[in-house]
């Protein structure tokens, strides 16, 4: 991964509200653009760039009496990358930055979850972008969770990380 690709996804957030598939197996909730994956970049030293992936799926598993068991998955088209500009969303999507044609997909899968407070935990896995896997780790926390007007029930998180070189 070359340091503007870094650059790149320098900050990504991701905001889930899922819906669950089982007792504590979510899917999260792009459907119904309860979720996102945005970042934030510096851009020329003195300003922020904003923009966000429109097309990703995941799930994860939650068990709110033993979080540390939790698993997180997740798949992102690189080809969706949005920062509300159309000349500078072909630039990210070239060879020289993402390169989407050679790799259209990121992944984040986690191997750890670890309780970090109350509603927090500290989300350890691998993130391949570009064709690199590296390990990174989400400060998450637990937005709340109940049933919703619809006889369902939802967990929200929200997540952060900052990607370097």
């Amino acid at each position: 991964m070359n340091f503007r690709l870094a650059a790149l996804a320098a900050s990504m957030t991701a905001s889930l509200l899922a819906l669950p598939a089982s007792a504590a197996d979510y899917v999260i909730d792009t459907k119904n653009a309860h979720a996102s994956i945005t970042f934030r970049i510096k851009h020329l030293g003195f300003s922020w760039l904003t923009g966000r992936f429109d097309t990703f799926s995941g799930n994860f598993s939650f068990d709110d009496k033993n979080p540390d068991a939790s698993k997180v998955k997740v798949e992102i088209d690189t080809t969706s990358i949005d920062t509300n500009h159309a000349e500078r969303n072909k630039h990210l999507r070239a060879a020289d930055l993402l390169d989407t044609d050679k790799f259209p997909t990121a992944t984040f899968e986690s191997t750890s979850v670890k309780a970090s407070g109350p509603d927090k935990a500290k989300v350890t896995g691998n993130l391949t972008l570009h064709g690199v896997t590296k390990e990174i780790t989400i400060d998450a926390d637990r937005i709340g969770g109940g049933k919703d007007p619809w006889g369902g029930y939802r967990d929200g998180f929200t997540g952060t990380t900052v990607l370097t070189l």
